[in-house]
């Protein structure tokens, strides 16, 4: 029997964070990172305050040297190896850790090899073998490239980088809160996007450290959202915006948030530190892309979008102070940002395509094309359509693609063409 127990005392309960969050120091990891790492700036968005109904800001770590707050946790590791990290690094990622472990490799001088999933974005992989490191595709999912990297740590004797699940790395990126706090009067909220939970459970930690009276709200993709559901099983915390629908584990343009299984220690750090969690669906998370782009002017990958997806979901309520938005990353397939951007243009009727039938004659194409320059609209492109279509032999097929002011100039342009005489209706 203890001596508190023969005497009646009681000992006060610990913090589960206390012992928890042990060896985790975002006040030394700033240190480690400051003379590599960008001080990125929080942006005021007077739009999204609006649909909000209460201030909100935009931590843009899309601006990061490497286009994502990873590069916080990599550099904190780095430093915290010492000597050990001569050995060399090996990580695994889909493109975000593997970027930062690379460049901090290369500050370093040491060696670097990452495994990336055999579907990683083609920009991402190429980025990565920019910075020199060694790369090996591999797996189906970063999980699968994580298990292959371990295994490669423990033949060779590199120095493994986890992507979340470390204290190190974790305290890295809590720097990011530190700077929040200093650089946003009245901070009342910080919404994160989580993949394995490294950037949440930094980010709680420091600001639980400061003493700081600010809510945490983690965001996932419906697609994937692992954590969301384990700690609504446990019932540590609810989930807004989950359905049935979405239970399994998919694919998403989120996929920097994509990871099947949070981390043991981020999964217990976060049961104690997030006052909510939210999921959003991929069409939520598009349309924050776009957002960013055309409003805001910051290119987000979907991972970086997902707590702006959060805010503009309008299942957040205002609070009293500002919220706080991390942007987490920048590193987005261009080819996938055109597509959405272009898919906006349609739905907001900014973007038309019209089928119509000209005579076939010297003249017929030109006359058509006056016609629309007469209504201001811009044409993207021209196409002539002669097969498979019931044409008279005097008639050519022209299908155009154009870009208008909106719904109402694309009526006004439709009415024009079909009292032109033009046929304007489907093939």
């Amino acid at each position: 029997m203890s001596r508190e127990a023969a005497s009646g005392e009681r000992r006060p309960a610990q913090d589960p964070l206390t012992s928890l969050s042990e060896g985790i120091d975002p006040q030394a990891a700033r240190r480690a990172l400051a003379d590599v790492s960008v001080r990125t700036p929080t942006l005021a968005c007077a739009e999204l305050a609006r649909e909000l109904g209460s201030p909100v800001a935009l931590k843009a770590e899309c601006l990061q040297a490497t286009g994502s707050f990873k590069l916080r946790g990599a550099l904190s590791k780095v430093a915290a190896l010492g000597d050990r990290a001569a050995q060399g690094l090996v990580t695994a990622s889909a493109g975000n850790h593997a970027r930062a472990v690379a460049y901090a490799a290369r500050v370093a001088g040491v060696g670097c090899e990452v495994f990336m999933p055999l579907d990683v974005p083609v920009s991402k992989l190429a980025a990565v073998r920019a910075l020199g490191a060694r790369v090996q595709l591999a797996g189906a999912s970063v999980d699968d490239a994580l298990e292959l990297a371990a295994e490669r740590a423990l033949q060779t004797g590199a120095a493994l980088v986890h992507p979340f699940d470390d204290p190190q790395v974790i305290a890295g990126q809590g720097t990011l809160a530190l700077e929040l706090l200093e650089d946003v009067p009245g901070l009342a909220r910080v919404i994160v996007p989580i993949g394995g939970g490294g950037l949440a459970s930094g980010v709680g930690i420091a600001l639980r450290r400061m003493g700081a009276d600010v809510q945490l709200v983690g965001v996932q993709a419906q697609a994937c959202a692992p954590l969301a559901r384990a700690l609504a099983r446990e019932g540590a915390i609810g989930v807004a915006g989950a359905t049935g629908a979405e239970e399994s584990t998919g694919a998403t343009i989120a996929d920097g948030i994509a990871v099947k299984r949070p981390g043991g220690l981020t999964l217990a750090l976060l049961g104690e530190l997030l006052n909510g969690i939210e999921t959003v669906s991929e069409a939520e998370i598009a349309d924050a892309m776009v957002f960013l782009a055309e409003r805001a002017k910051l290119v987000a990958e979907g991972a970086g979008a997902a707590a702006v997806a959060a805010l503009r979901s309008g299942r957040l309520a205002p609070v009293a102070g500002t919220s706080v938005a991390i942007v987490s990353g920048g590193n987005v397939d261009s080819a996938l940002l055109a597509g959405l951007l272009l898919r906006h243009e349609a739905e907001e009727g900014r973007r038309v395509r019209v089928f119509t039938r000209v005579p076939d004659r010297p003249g017929g194409l030109a006359e058509l094309l006056e016609l629309v320059a007469r209504t201001r609209a811009n044409l993207v492109s021209v196409e002539h359509v002669r097969e498979a279509l019931p044409l008279h032999v005097r008639e050519t097929g022209i299908e155009l693609t154009l870009q208008t002011r909106g719904r109402e100039h694309t009526q006004e342009l439709l009415a024009a063409l079909e009292h032109a005489g033009y046929d304007v209706g489907p093939r």
